[in-house]
């Protein structure tokens, strides 16, 4: 279930930086791109969760 969170999450706020991005400078939104970009984040993400950050009462 946290990858899915991950997965969702991941695309909201990648399409939200997107849109405020090219908003601000008066351009078009790139959806392609920011899903594009939405996968990068999503995978950083779990990848942080589940491989690099670790507890420290597990060790």
């Amino acid at each position: 279930m946290r990858y899915i969170w991950a997965i969702i999450w991941g695309f909201l706020l990648s399409n939200m930086i997107f849109y405020v991005l090219a908003s601000m400078q008066g351009g078009s939104f790139n959806f392609p791109a920011a899903i594009i970009f939405g996968v990068i984040i999503s995978a950083a993400a779990i990848v942080l969760g589940d491989g690099v950050i670790t507890d420290s009462a597990e060790q």
